[in-house]
């Protein structure tokens, strides 16, 4: 990538540099590369008025040749060590394939060295957008990022969103409001629930949802019927040993992720207690594995690939300049009863 100009005519001009081109257009250092190396995927309007800018400043573009760096999205997660992971990477390969377009994924595990070692590597490789998945960046990483004004797309934010940045979710609070409704339909009134991490957006809207499903049926909240996860399986066997011995325990339990689920059921075989027929479990997201776990769990479906895609398809529409539908879109979630829920035993 040229990173400079020079007169034809007489001495040299000043350096110019992409970056301050970019910040004169209003776009992103990506959007302006793709007009130098004569890319397609801008917008005619961009497009125009970054070639203006160049004009203007006497900046002489390269011809491009095999060699030249090829459109990167980065994708950008605390953890990588869960399904739900896998689930957002597939849908985000969808489009940046049919795009030509290479991701790289990178874990920052919420420390400080990694995300500003992945910040220096997105400086290096110079990526077209950027999609930040449930990431806790500090200030300065925030602060980096504004300055590189590369396109950025939270998916579930774990907040709200300090970079102004478009994001992507799902309806946690219907999904929440939804799994409990399920239970008490079938007849149960003590409903326990493995909440996820209370820093979490979604964690406290599907909580808050269990909250209302309760209320509307005139069941009183009872915090002792709480018990607080990770989304991890580890988690979910522990909250769920904590509910069950409590002196009432409950007959059903919510867990917020199907991880936790898959850890509570654990947890109840090892009681010598039988799901669903001693205390029925729903889970959230439904994973590919859940289905084949025993019994096949209920379990709240949250459109993860479908997040994926539609992240990757505005974070490229961004790239272009284009204008995206909506700064703020939650896909909906879906109940999906299967074989670990049943009415309570009788006494």
């Amino acid at each position: 990538m040229a990173t400079e100009s020079r007169g034809t005519e007489g001495g040299a001009r000043p350096k110019v540099t992409i970056t301050a081109i970019a910040q004169e257009a209003g776009v992103s250092v990506p959007t302006v590369s793709r007009v130098v190396n004569g890319r397609s995927d801008v917008s005619p309007e961009t497009r125009a008025r970054v070639e203006d800018l160049l004009r203007l400043h006497g900046y002489r573009r390269r011809q491009s040749a095999p060699g030249d760096r090829a459109a990167l999205l980065d994708l950008v997660f605390n953890d990588l060590d869960s399904p739900w992971a896998v689930e957002i990477i597939r849908g985000v390969e969808d489009v940046a394939h049919q795009d030509g377009v290479g991701t790289v994924v990178s874990a920052i595990h919420g420390r400080a060295g990694s995300a500003r070692q992945w910040l220096k590597n997105l400086r290096a490789r110079a990526s077209d957008g950027v999609i930040l998945v449930t990431s806790v960046l500090e200030p300065v990483v925030h602060e980096e990022l504004r300055r590189l004004n590369v396109p950025i797309v939270v998916v579930d934010p774990a907040g709200s969103p300090a970079l102004e940045a478009p994001t992507v979710g799902a309806t946690n609070w219907a999904g929440g409001m939804a799994a409990t409704e399920h239970l008490l339909s079938l007849g149960h009134r003590r409903i326990g629930l493995i909440a996820g991490p209370p820093r979490l957006l979604c964690s406290r809207a599907r909580l808050d949802g269990h909250r209302a499903a309760l209320e509307a049926a005139g069941v009183p909240f009872d915090p002792a019927l709480v018990a607080q996860g990770d989304f991890y399986h580890e988690s979910g066997f522990h909250g769920c040993t904590q509910l069950m011995d409590a002196d009432a325990p409950p007959t059903a339990v919510f867990a917020s992720s199907d991880q936790m689920a898959l850890g509570a059921i654990e947890a109840l075989r090892r009681r010598g207690l039988r799901v669903p027929e001693d205390v029925s479990i729903v889970g959230f997201d439904d994973l590919p594995e859940v289905r084949w776990s025993a019994p096949p769990l209920t379990t709240v479906r949250q459109p993860l690939s479908d997040m994926g895609r539609l992240a990757a398809r505005t974070v490229l529409r961004q790239a272009r300049g284009e204008e995206i539908e909506s700064p703020r879109v939650e896909l909906a979630t879906q109940l999906v009863v299967r074989s670990s829920t049943a009415p309570p035993a009788v006494a």
